[in-house]
């Protein structure tokens, strides 16, 4: 099964706990904190695995889940942190955050591998708390939690060219000419149901890549049929072999089939127009082709147009060594932009407040990613309550929740959990 675009969850591991321990040597007084931090969460990886063609592995599963790192230990000893999860998938496979809509990672390249969701780093433990006024710190943290994120994966196809056209104008049996590809072909009215891939060799030697992308009708950009599921496959090609059944097999204008599969291109991505296009008049075996395709020329001046007949195999030794030369002349270039990816900077002219409360009836609601996780991460001790407060105090909130009304007494909630404001 052919397919090309799954949704699911991924979930870092999260760090291990740090330690809370002090030493007991029988000789050694006042022997101090001896607590080891914990190890790091596992990250998962999306790495390119060449002999895959498909999502289908990822089809069925709704979430990914990293491993906890191993909690620190007495006697300063550290946690093992956990192995990477590595995620197979093919050579193609575009990563996009739901939430942002922003790219996480385009993997075309033969071993190319990204970071997707990234582990928690290890709690501390007391052994790092120590200072010159706290020579023993009586407390810990947790682990921080591995990064969760929604997460769409698109496979692109990497191939050089791209043929398209209408469903039965001969896609399917070019490819199988040209290269050791075995699609289905019918002699009946039938469409392609997934792309399939061919290497192709030119008569100087010379290699590439061609797609036969399923045939593609009118209303395929906005849904119709299997072509917005297949136009994606298109982006990533150098050169579009537009193929027309010349003889009007169907009872279609071949004009208007050129026009109207252009269109579909447009309104799917304009860009993809801007590609060099070759045109393969196919069916020049049958009557009335020749006619056909002078009616075609005088309306369709600017592209190059050969003559062939996929049935006979005539013509395409010449279409080939023609797309190998092009081929040549033209530069792979980046699918996105660069400031379609995540990790494309902007500049920050006033930090915004780590924190944000609102007003829940008579309760007040602390949300903020920066609080949320100092609240995770902090084992609730006498100490470590008292550190927790500190730090939300030197954030900021104390003072906010003061401005806003909050009084002894009042019900303060973080995530699930309800605490009681005092000034």
């Amino acid at each position: 099964m052919f397919v090309d675009e799954v949704t699911l969850k991924v979930i870092a591991g999260s760090g291990g706990d740090g330690c809370t321990a002090f030493r007991r040597e029988k000789y050694i007084s006042m022997g101090g904190p001896y607590g080891g931090n914990g190890g790091h969460g596992s990250d998962i990886i999306f790495k390119v695995d060449e002999g895959l063609h498909t999502l289908l592995d990822l089809r069925y599963q709704k979430e990914i889940k990293g491993k906890k790192g191993e909690n620190g230990k007495g006697k300063n000893q550290h946690g093992k942190g956990a192995e990477p999860l590595v995620v197979k998938v093919p050579q193609g496979t575009v990563v996009t955050d739901t939430d942002t809509g922003l790219i996480i990672a385009d993997l075309k390249g033969k071993n190319a591998s990204a970071i997707i969701a990234k582990g928690g780093r290890g709690g501390r433990g007391n052994t790092a708390f120590k200072t010159q006024t706290n020579t023993a710190p009586n407390f810990s943290e947790n682990g921080e939690p591995g990064e969760e994120r929604t997460i769409k994966v698109e496979l692109k196809l990497l191939a050089d060219v791209g043929l398209v056209g209408l469903p039965s104008v001969g896609k399917s049996t070019i490819i199988s000419k040209v290269s050791k590809a075995k699609p289905k072909i019918a002699e009946y009215h039938f469409t392609t149901l997934k792309p399939n891939l061919g290497v192709v060799r030119a008569t100087n030697g010379k290699t590439f890549v061609m797609a036969d992308l399923p045939g593609l009708i009118e209303g395929a950009s906005k849904g119709e049929g299997l072509g917005d599921r297949f136009l994606r496959h298109i982006e990533r090609t150098r050169v579009i072999l537009h193929v027309i059944d010349m003889a009007s097999t169907e009872g279609r204008d071949p004009y208007l089939d050129y026009v109207l599969i252009n269109k579909e291109l447009e309104e799917f991505n304009k860009k993809l127009l801007t590609k060099p296009m070759v045109i393969l008049a196919n069916k020049m075996d049958i009557e009335g082709s020749i006619d056909n395709l002078n009616k075609f020329k005088e309306k369709v001046k600017d592209k190059k147009i050969f003559e062939i007949s996929a049935i006979t195999s005539d013509g395409l030794t010449e279409v080939i060594d023609y797309l190998s030369d092009l081929l040549d002349t033209i530069k792979e270039e980046n699918l996105y932009e660069e400031d379609a990816f995540e990790s494309h900077v902007l500049y920050k002219f006033k930090e915004e407040k780590p924190f944000t409360i609102e007003k829940d009836g008579e309760d007040f609601v602390i949300k903020g990613e920066k609080v949320e996780k100092l609240f995770k991460m902090t084992k609730f001790t006498d100490e470590g309550i008292k550190r927790f407060s500190n730090k939300l105090r030197k954030m900021g909130i104390d003072e906010e929740l003061e401005k806003m009304g909050a009084v002894d007494g009042d019900m303060v909630r973080i995530l699930d959990f309800y605490f009681e404001y005092h000034k």
